[in-house]
């Protein structure tokens, strides 16, 4: 700082700034061809500086040696060899800030070639010197271009740091990443580092890399003093809720905060945005994939026209991967999302195509009967996988007239039309949160499980059937990618309660499972999915953390790097989720596909419920949209509904006993009666 005050001071600041920016930008303009030409000429012109002083080294006659024409030749075959040797060695291609051992062990090289053909030349009597002359010529280049080079280096670095706008950077971090990146950032044009910061008191006393060792404790007034504008932090070793902490610190000091990746990180033996290890399903679940079944599952959809709706969410789209895998004629992508919708159909137009398979994405919403019909009949769907539904429980809870009319009155909509236009199989993708619902969605869910099964009992030729299963993990929504990006950013990890559990399956399971039912499926079926024990989500939660390889920090160990939460149950979320709401369950021929014996409501009830509904949702009042439910649904808002009949019986194939035409509900064989005149005939379309 004294030096450049000095020389502002005799030449003026303004004359400095152009002098200094007019040196830097002919450097920059200069093209890499140009620098190694000059590069070249001062290795040339040093080779001569080395032969004088070598001659006076060993008390030659420099004059006489130099006057002479032997001597001439000597010095001309000398730099000859300089230039081709320097130029075979590729030394004027290293860049100044990239000399290393390497780089001046070619210099050395260098030195040496060119010194025994001198001594060469001294054997056979073609050079006027004495040999050790050589010798000394040759220590004297290396130095010589060894010296030029960090001179120039220096000169360089010098140049860069009078310019006014670098940033001034401080590290966080003297170790061997510190000490590397220090030095690469040495020669940068606009950077100029100013200082380490380490906690490690053997280093505060030490300069590395020509800068100072400071104390952490006093980085506020290093901050302020030495102007620092950015901290970059150089310890890829500490874990990331550590440097997530130093990062917070710093930036409410106003700097910006950057992390240096680690070695392997930089060589791409490490992904170096994506640090958690992703955990595979036995790990979290402790359980096993069973699909010996696959085949049965496959064989309802190959060779048929299918329809996924909601095809663009996280379990529609893993239905449309796995139909695709089963070979169908057509398949069909119903979505009301535009970016979903153009998302999977990019994603899966390649693997259509290369099955000989039509895919057609319909962008519109279910609860559209006029496009229901229009869809399934221009596209002759003959199987329908009804995935499409508003599935957040706050969400739905904080918009309930949007969430019951979509998967209430989308999926009534949906299935009376299926129905109409005689689709051989519907199969409803129902949730856990079905069962004794505290919450809307819940309710919803069941409230479309009770119309799906109304209409299996008064349908002919359509095979009605629902599947129901807990937490998919991965899921929009899911806690495991919430906690991991939680973990990621350093914490903390925040659970509803203690105590709350939840069942979880992955998406690829859920999805073989539901095919597989669907197979199984007679007509009026709640197949539900083996889910396995309730995980805590707790012990989830610190399981998340311990394989990201961080600790908990809590009572027992306050120094851990990340803290888990509790930040109590939202509104409508339960403790322990059910799959079956009554006490009787069957088994099917698969072991982890049961089916529950659900009471139903009967056709004047189901119609009394759409009725109100519509006229709730019409005049906008929630209060009376969530009666309806209240009224209907089996444990929502603690009320059993007076009118449910007795459980259906299963006419599942089962371990247990044969299944014949007779285990079917009566109504689901065509008599059920005439419908009741509020409930109108499927394929109507009277429900706008």
């Amino acid at each position: 700082m004294a030096m450049r005050d000095w020389i502002e001071d005799r030449l003026g600041v303004e004359r400095v700034q152009r002098l200094r920016h007019g040196v830097v930008d002919l450097f920059h303009k200069m093209d890499r061809g140009l620098k190694r030409t000059l590069l070249l000429a001062v290795d040339l012109g040093l080779t001569v500086v080395a032969y004088v002083l070598a001659l006076a080294i060993t008390e030659a006659p420099v004059e006489r040696m130099l006057s002479t024409w032997a001597g001439i030749q000597t010095l001309a075959l000398l730099v000859m060899v300089t230039g081709v040797t320097s130029t075979i060695l590729t030394i004027p291609n290293i860049r100044l800030r990239a000399y290393d051992i390497t780089g001046f062990g070619r210099l050395a090289v260098l030195a040496v070639i060119v010194a025994t053909i001198g001594a060469a030349l001294h054997q056979i009597g073609a050079a006027p010197v004495e040999g050790r002359t050589f010798f000394v010529f040759g220590l004297v280049l290396f130095l010589l271009c060894a010296t030029s080079r960090i001179v120039m280096l220096e000169a360089l670095t010098a140049i860069y740091r009078l310019r006014g706008n670098r940033t001034r950077v401080m590290i966080y971090g003297a170790g061997t990443t510190g000490m590397h990146l220090a030095r690469a950032l040495t020669a940068h044009d606009a950077i100029e580092p100013v200082a380490f910061v380490d906690d490690n008191a053997t280093l505060q006393t030490l300069t590395i890399a020509g800068l100072p060792v400071l104390r952490p404790v006093d980085i506020k007034e290093i901050v302020r003093d030495l102007r620092v504008r950015r901290v970059l932090l150089a310890m890829p070793s500490l874990s990331r809720p550590k440097l997530a902490q130093i990062a917070r610190r710093l930036e409410a000091m106003g700097v910006e905060v950057q992390t240096v990746p680690s070695f392997s990180q930089l060589i791409g033996t490490e992904p170096l945005v994506e640090r958690l290890q992703a955990l595979s399903p036995a790990q979290i679940m402790g359980r096993e994939t069973v699909d010996r079944h696959a085949d049965q599952g496959a064989q309802q959809i190959a060779g048929r026209s299918v329809l996924v709706s909601g095809g663009g969410g996280s379990i529609g789209s893993e239905l449309c991967r796995q139909v695709l895998g089963c070979r169908p004629r057509r398949l069909v992508i119903f979505e009301l999302s535009e970016l979903a919708l153009y998302e999977v159909e990019k994603t899966l137009a390649p693997l259509a195509a290369e099955a000989g398979i039509e895919l057609v994405p319909v962008l519109g919403s279910v609860t559209e009967p006029r496009l229901c019909r229009r869809v399934l009949l221009d596209h002759g769907v003959e199987v329908i996988l009804h995935a499409a539904a508003y599935k957040h429980v706050t969400l739905v809870e904080q918009n309930p007239l949007v969430g019951l009319a979509n998967n209430v009155l989308g999926t009534w909509a949906l299935a009376r039309e299926a129905a109409a236009a005689g689709v051989e199989r519907f199969i409803l993708v129902s949730s856990d949160k079905a069962v004794r619902p505290t919450n809307v969605m819940g309710a919803s869910k069941r409230l479309a499980e009770l119309v799906v099964q109304d209409l299996s009992a008064r349908t002919e030729g359509t095979i009605f059937s629902m599947v129901r299963f807990g937490n998919v993990i991965g899921s929009s929504g899911s806690v495991i990618p919430l906690f991991k990006e939680q973990i990621a950013r350093g914490g903390p990890v925040t659970v509803t309660h203690k105590e709350v559990t939840r069942y979880f399956m992955t998406v690829e399971e859920a999805v073989s499972l539901v095919l597989i039912a669907g197979s199984f499926a007679k007509g009026g079926e709640v197949f539900v999915l083996d889910m396995g024990t309730p995980l805590r989500i707790w012990d989830l939660a610190r399981t998340l953390i311990h394989d990201a390889s961080y600790t908990v920090r809590d009572e027992a160990n306050p120094d851990g790097d990340i803290e888990i939460v509790e930040t109590g149950l939202r509104p409508g979320e339960k403790l322990h989720e059910e799959l079956i709401i009554g006490k009787g369950h069957e088994t099917t021929d698969h072991a982890k596909i049961f089916c529950a014996r659900e009471a139903a409501l009967s056709e004047i009830e189901i119609a009394s419920a759409i009725r109100s509904l519509r006229e709730a949702l019409a005049t906008g009042d929630a209060e009376a949209a969530a009666a309806v439910a209240r009224r209907w649904v089996e444990g929502y808002g603690g009320v059993r509904p007076a009118g449910l009949a007795a459980p259906l019986p299963s006419p599942v194939p089962s371990r247990d006993r044969p299944t014949s035409g007779a285990d079917i509900h009566p109504d689901a064989r065509g008599g059920g009666g005439t419908p009741h005149p509020l409930y109108a005939p499927p394929g109507t379309g009277h429900i706008a």
